[in-house]
């Protein structure tokens, strides 16, 4: 320390370097450190859950589109469409049966013949009329028939029909009755009745009557005569081309 209370500092000189003294290497020239071992406590570890990372929707690429270029469109294929189920058939008809209105003068009954339907059938011996339905029925109708000698069979076919028809008695029958007119006009006193059904070319016919007792007799030329409310029921049924059978 020198008189004005500074201190005075000396530098030693460094020993010289011997022989035997070990030499000091560069840090760049020392190996590396070996790492310190992680020392972990006694007490056990808990694992903590990391938090879910929220779902990322998928990314749609951007469509670059020129300008000045039309959009084409493309129509999705059309999905099939449910095929519907096929109706059921229709029952099969009951019958073969004309078309016929309500029946309310005749009397329908069961008849195992084996005509067409709409067939008449007239059977002098019981003095009945029948018109054949087709499904194993019949409609039944009481007729006057001819007097012996004058009753006949076969098939014929009704070739005309006509309400309140004119009557013209043949040549036989006014040599027999001198008194009967040439003509009788259509109307509630002709023999003829109210309606009239044609047979072929012949001169017989399903007619009315103006004598409801002859009904279920022979008292005809060979016609079949039926009760006029009787005879308008079958002339509204009955066509004309029906066939005739007389049995």
């Amino acid at each position: 320390m020198r008189a004005d209370g500074q201190r005075v500092y000396r530098c030693r000189s460094r020993p010289a370097a011997t022989a035997d003294a070990p030499r000091r290497v560069a840090a760049s020239d020392a190996p590396a450190p070996a790492p310190t071992p992680l020392s972990l406590p006694d007490a056990p570890l808990r694992l903590a859950a990391l938090p879910a990372e929220p779902a990322r929707a998928p990314s749609v690429p951007s469509l670059a589109l020129a300008p000045g270029i039309p959009i084409g469109l493309a129509a999705l294929p059309a999905e099939p469409l449910p095929v519907p189920a096929a109706p059921s058939p229709p029952p099969p008809a009951a019958s073969s049966l004309p078309a016929l209105p309500s029946v309310k003068r005749g009397t329908v009954i069961g008849y195992p013949g084996a005509e067409a339907p709409g067939t008449i059938v007239v059977n002098t011996a019981s003095r009945l009329l029948y018109l054949v339905r087709g499904d194993g029925t019949a409609i039944r109708y009481r007729v006057a028939v001819g007097r012996p000698g004058t009753t006949w069979k076969g098939v014929q076919t009704v070739t005309a029909k006509q309400e309140w028809p004119q009557w013209t008695p043949t040549p036989e029958m006014r040599r027999k009755r001198p008194g009967l007119p040439q003509t009788v006009a259509g109307g509630p006193r002709n023999p003829l009745g109210a309606r009239a059904l044609y047979l072929g070319s012949t001169l017989y016919r399903i007619h009315g009557t103006t004598d409801p007792s002859s009904i279920g007799r022979a008292a005809s030329a060979g016609c079949f005569r039926m009760l006029n409310e009787d005879v308008m029921e079958l002339y509204r049924f009955v066509p004309v081309g029906t066939k005739v059978m007389v049995i």
